[in-house]
């Protein structure tokens, strides 16, 4: 090892760390893009709702649908506070 080794950084290149943010965008632009029209709709009517029994947050509450090849299942997932 020598002295320079020293002051050479171990991190990634910036090139490596885009390429990588870019795989992680285009991965969830991709998922969006195959859900249908309605799902941002319903994910915000049913915000709605339950804002009305507990306050929760917009980024509390996600909706994905999952096709397979002969059903659909509409998955809710929604992070409750801690009853008091």
């Amino acid at each position: 090892m020598s002295i320079f080794d020293y002051f050479r950084s171990n991190k990634q290149d910036s090139a490596a760390v885009a390429k990588e943010r870019l795989q992680i965008i285009v991965a969830h632009e991709r998922k969006q893009r195959n859900q249908p029209d309605y799902l941002p709709k319903l994910q915000r009517e049913l915000l709605e709702v339950i804002r009305k029994y507990v306050e929760i947050e917009q980024d509390q509450i996600d909706v994905q649908l999952e096709q397979n090849d002969d059903c659909s299942v509409l998955e809710l997932n929604i992070v409750l506070p801690e009853a008091r």
